[in-house]
Order: structure tokens, then sequence, then C-alpha cells
């Protein structure tokens, strides 16, 4: 499932990278705040691999960014871990409010029913 939210980036972590089997990585965490209703959240997210880490890099702390990423979690030794990757990160939008882009619109809300509404008709003859 991709997501995509708009908000700002509040602080980088350093370059995590290393060597396995499979040749080097890097990662870079960063922290994430978005606009949920009245109040700010934050979220830890990361980019893995040099290319998406040099896309990070093109970014300062307080910039304003719309970054699509995938949630994914795991469990290991009986606790479960979720991961937040992001394999987007571009310019937000200006003047667009920070938003979950999965978000519903709100329906108008419908009048309340009224005792008239919920009577029957005395005219009426059905036999039902």
């Amino acid at each position: 499932m991709a997501l995509e939210l708009e908000g700002r980036i509040a602080q980088k972590m350093t370059v995590q990278s290393g060597t396995t089997a499979r040749g080097a990585w890097s990662k870079q965490e960063f922290i994430f705040e978005y606009q949920e209703g009245n109040y700010p959240t934050k979220v830890v997210m990361h980019v893995w691999g040099d290319d998406k880490v040099r896309e990070l890099d093109k970014y300062q702390v307080n910039d304003k960014v719309k970054v699509s990423f995938n949630l994914s979690s795991r469990e290991y030794n009986g606790r479960w871990y979720t991961d937040v990757r992001v394999w987007r990160i571009e310019p937000a939008q200006a003047g667009a409010p920070a938003q979950a882009s999965y978000a519903a619109p709100v329906p108008p809300e419908a009048p309340m029913p009224t005792v008239d509404d919920m009577s029957e008709p005395a005219d009426e003859d059905l036999p039902f």
C-alpha cells in the first residue's frame, strides 16, 4: 500500500551504512512532521539506498516536502517492528494543507429527524 503525506522535515539523523553478503548498503532516518487535525504529529521515516540518501540530502531541516512511502511490519523474537520506507521525496505544493492523501472527505451532516418525520401518516390505510 503506497501512502503520501505533506509536511516538513523536522530532523535528519546520520547516514548508516555497512556491507553484507549482497554488497554495500546505506540508509538514513529522519523525523517527519505533519498536521493531523489541530495537532502536529511526528513519525520516524527512512530512505534506503545510496540514490535515496542523496535525494534526501537535497532537503534541509524545516523544508516542506511531500513523501510517498510504504508501511510494513515484521516480527522478531516476539516483538513487532514497523518500517516506514520513503521511496519518493519532492517539494510540497505551495499553499496546500498538510494532510494524508488517503483521507476521505467528510460528508455533510444530515439534519436530525423530527417526531413528524418518524410518525406514520394518519390517512394511510396499508395493511402493514
